[in-house]
């Protein structure tokens, strides 16, 4: 039987955002209500909050081995969804964070993945990408050479990541994406071929997609903020203020 997985890809430094005396996944940002009381919510809950809308059941997060207070926050469990952590034993890049999670999923398994210091609208974006599909959640911003700029055909096939490129054909940008375990399978033995030497999933998915694979980006995103600077910060709090959470069944109607 098949799971739906997400992974959670949190082992980075935060640097940009530093001095802070917790992990950057931690970082307030907005509240939650929680037995009558109004609680601070880290920023990685929003992430999570999306990923169980969409039907995940578990969640795996990839930190280092310095981020233990993230294990501490969140446990093993979360709002019914399994939740297991694995090891990243120095910052090698996305790429190596993400298959991280490698061993604890099977061909057939449904995953999502997102960046936890990110929040996006809308909510139930995860819902927009078709199911068994490799396919990215694209947004629009404003300086996508900041970001890995998604080049789509008419039908919506991707046909390059332009990665923090200063000339991006695009303003569109992946924020989250979609995939199976088989999808994920091909892609490690390819970085595996490659020396590993990808750290970010653009040059990567480039390689898959001159091999002949197939990826799709949608044009569903509305607004994408990176935390992870202050600047962001302060975006993601004004967009907070007017957040809802929409379940799939509501957003396939």
């Amino acid at each position: 039987m098949s799971r739906h997985w997400g992974i959670i890809p949190a082992a980075g430094l935060g640097t940009r955002i530093q001095p802070l005396a917790f992990s950057k996944e931690l970082l307030p940002v907005g509240t939650r209500h929680e037995n009558g009381s109004e609680r601070p919510r880290a920023v990685s809950e929003y992430l999570l909050e999306r990923m169980l809308a969409s039907g995940a059941t578990h969640i795996c997060f990839v930190i280092s081995p310095a981020k233990a207070d993230i294990m501490n926050y969140f446990g093993g469990r979360i709002h019914g969804a399994s939740i297991c952590y694995a090891i990243q034993p120095n910052p090698a890049g996305l790429c190596d964070a993400i298959f991280g999670a490698l061993p604890f999923i099977s061909p057939e398994d449904e995953i999502v993945v997102g960046l936890p210091d990110t929040v996006w609208f809308p909510s139930e974006g995860f819902c927009l990408l078709p199911n068994r599909s490799f396919s990215f959640l694209l947004f629009p911003v404003e300086r996508p050479e900041l970001f890995d700029a998604v080049v789509t055909a008419p039908d919506g096939s991707v046909e390059e990541i332009q990665v923090k490129q200063p000339d991006a054909r695009t303003e569109w940008v992946w924020g989250a994406f979609r995939l199976t375990g088989e999808h994920l399978r091909t892609l490690f033995h390819l970085w595996e071929r490659r020396g590993r030497s990808d750290q970010y999933l653009g040059t990567l998915v480039n390689a898959y997609l001159a091999e002949g694979g197939k990826a799709w980006g949608i044009k569903r995103g509305d607004q994408y903020v990176d935390v992870g600077t202050l600047h962001g910060y302060r975006e993601a709090v004004r967009l907070l203020s007017s957040s809802q959470l929409v379940s799939c069944d509501e957003a396939s109607r």
